[in-house]
């Protein structure tokens, strides 16, 4: 790679300390001028949003997770206002917890659990690996992120008999989310066998009026906090839903505000090279063709940044991955995303990614200071930091030598400020991409449409079991027992349920092993 192809293709923005370097894209002369009336639609589309557009026609609402760190933007004094007052009571109550002005039953509030799904655990996750630092961190953070029995028990074993200084948080939009209750009802009975009230070490974020909302209300919950309609699950790290978490922590909520602004005003400017957000959005564009054909495979060189590819698949893929295009085309669009930390990776798949299927482009992400401290030599002359550098500038010219796209973006440090840039600029650029490829970037049909199936699948259960109840003695492989609830489509669900049911002892049912195996039989002893 020549000197001047890295200048050419590397846009530097000192107002935000971030870089990126297109050189080892593939790009050609003109390509980028191609894309500047592209995305002048792109800009245009933006602007709308930002000043109160219906985004999501689904549910006739606006998109204004951009007014989260800059109020002035929102389209109405009140709202600004709102935002404001809401941000102000986040740090309030976060000095009352620090003070110990509110405590649990058993003495100040030590610990944190934060029980939500997706984008109301993935963002407040990543942030809270990112920037916590366990000598001075005010609360210890933990995540109930799903509704796996064990993994909820790992958790509470973690926190053992500081359960009486932990705080909850339930943090669910609708108040209604499966996962979100289930943690919730989890951590409530875990409360009481410990003889501790729940509502006395809980809050709720969630919608006004949810049902959430007024479960808080009616218990008593310590404090309640408002997640609105106009900010999307993956767009929400920035508002209460990880606000509230990271100022229990003790990170500078006021400064990743501050960072956000800052990427934020940057990515507005309508010249494509002086927008780092539309040049991230070209790249996508350019390096699968504007259908997805190639993965994002995100190489982060620290490992506080090993949950930030964990957190871009939520906010690439569900944004990104669309069925049908604005005119309701069949288009089955998105970008696969994946990754986890250099150099661990060079252990893992870089192998396949040097010499194996072509289907990717990497994004390698640089972090410039190695510590806060001093290092010693591990070498004369030479620091495990710098090995870490020697690691990631090794792995991306073995990746050029064979043809492997790939674009780096390399940033100073890693606080609060850096950590806010970052996320603002993928949110950026994802909302760019998706005019380019004319997606609506501010719905999840799928994610509807997955709910629902998990829905039919708990209420099968049901039938299950009722069924057998009504027969016990009798015994039933799937077919006979589908046929037996009226649904004798369905025997390969009917198998799996009852399977699972009878591993777990429920209701008394029971598996009958047979030869071959899918002939067991199922039944409640009579």
């Amino acid at each position: 790679m020549s000197w001047e192809q890295f200048t050419r293709y590397t846009f530097d923005f000192p107002e935000v300390s971030l870089a990126i370097d297109l050189s080892r894209l593939g790009l050609n002369d003109g390509d980028i001028e191609s894309y500047q009336t592209r995305l002048a639609t792109a800009f245009e589309a933006m602007d709308a949003l930002e000043k109160g557009a219906i985004a999501n026609p689904d549910e006739n609402r606006m998109v204004g997770h951009y007014w989260l760190r800059d109020p002035g933007l929102a389209p109405t004094v009140a709202l600004a206002d709102e935002i404001l007052s809401t941000t102000d009571a986040v740090k309030a109550f976060a000095a009352r917890v620090h003070n110990g002005e509110l405590q649990g039953a058993n003495g100040p509030f030590t610990d944190v659990l934060v029980i939500g799904i997706g984008g109301s655990a993935l963002g407040p996750q990543f942030i809270a690996h990112a920037l916590g630092q366990p000598s001075v961190d005010k609360t210890r953070i933990h995540f109930f992120d799903n509704t796996d029995p064990d993994g909820m028990d790992l958790v509470l074993d973690a926190i053992g008999s500081r359960l009486g200084q932990t705080l909850s948080l339930v943090v669910s939009k609708s108040g209604g989310t499966a996962e979100t209750r289930n943690g919730m009802l989890e951590a409530k009975i875990a409360y009481e066998r410990a003889g501790l009230d729940f509502a006395q070490h809980a809050v709720a974020i969630t919608g006004e009026g949810s049902k959430l909302d007024t479960v808080a209300q009616n218990e008593g919950w310590i404090a309640r906090f408002p997640m609105w309609d106009w900010v999307g699950g993956r767009t929400s790290v920035l508002g209460t839903v990880g606000l509230v978490p990271a100022a229990l922590q003790g990170i500078d909520i006021d400064a990743l505000l501050q960072g956000a602004k800052a990427m934020d005003a940057l990515t507005r400017r309508t010249s494509l090279t002086a927008n780092p957000a539309a040049l991230l959005a070209l790249s996508w564009h350019f390096a699968t063709g504007g259908t997805g054909a190639k993965d994002m495979v995100v190489l982060p060189y620290k490992d506080r940044l090993l949950l930030f590819s964990r957190y871009l698949q939520q906010l690439i893929m569900e944004s990104l991955g669309k069925e049908f295009d604005l005119d309701g085309k069949v288009v089955n669009q998105g970008i696969a995303v994946y990754g986890n930390k250099g150099s661990t990776d060079q252990h893992a798949y870089v192998q396949q990614l040097r010499e194996g299927v072509p289907n990717f482009f990497a994004t390698f992400i640089e972090i410039l200071k190695d510590r806060s401290g001093p290092s010693i030599e591990v070498e004369e002359g030479i620091t495990s930091g710098d090995f870490l550098q020697g690691f990631y500038l090794g792995t991306r010219d073995a990746l050029s030598e064979k043809d492997r796209a790939s674009i780096t973006i390399t940033t100073d440090d890693l606080t609060p400020e850096s950590v806010s840039r970052l996320i603002a600029l993928y949110e950026r650029a994802v909302g760019f991409y998706a005019t380019l490829v004319g997606i609506n970037a501010y719905h999840q049909p799928g994610v509807e449409a997955g709910k629902k199936a998990a829905g039919n699948a708990i209420d099968l259960c049901r039938e299950i079991t009722n069924a057998l109840e009504n027969a016990k003695g009798q015994a039933f492989d799937a077919p006979a027992l589908a046929e037996a609830i009226g649904k004798p489509d369905q025997a390969e669900l009917v198998f799996k349920l009852a399977n699972h049911l009878a591993a777990n002892g429920k209701s008394g049912i029971a598996k009958i092993e047979s030869d071959p195996w899918h002939t067991a039989r199922f039944s409640i002893a009579g």
